[in-house]
């Protein structure tokens, strides 16, 4: 019966690594599909126009290369620290009727963490739009 059940495993084993190797090839055959059909139905032509930015029907003046100020980028990496921090509390919340106080007391530190780190955001000034 030892030998049976090595048997059965080997076999679902191939039949899982044939199913990844078949996704595999598939996915890679589709991509390429698509690009080479893209490539041969797609216009070819080019006219200096074309590679010209265009924003909302205005001409653009200077290089379109212009400097962002750093508070937009400040702005966007704290509302996604936040908002990655917050995703977190709901599968918290799913499951700390089932872990009892030590959920609770580990969700209890996380938020004070989050609050911590908002409050030294808001008290360094990097909520406000300058």
């Amino acid at each position: 019966m030892h030998a049976n059940n090595i048997v059965i495993t080997t076999f679902y084993i191939s039949m899982n690594f044939t199913m990844l190797i078949t996704v595999l090839v598939t996915a890679i055959t589709l991509v390429a599909a698509a690009y080479v059909i893209a490539k041969l139905i797609g216009p070819r032509s080019y006219a200096k126009v074309k590679g010209k930015p265009y924003e909302c029907g205005i001409p653009t003046r200077g290089t379109s290369w212009l400097p962002v100020h750093v508070g937009f980028y400040l702005f966007a990496i704290l509302f996604l620290m936040f908002d990655v921090e917050t995703v977190f509390l709901y599968p918290w919340a799913v499951v700390v009727k089932d872990f009892g106080a030590m959920a609770l007391l580990s969700i209890g530190f996380f938020l004070v963490v989050l609050v911590l780190g908002l409050a030294y955001a808001w008290r360094k000034g990097a909520l406000e739009w300058r």
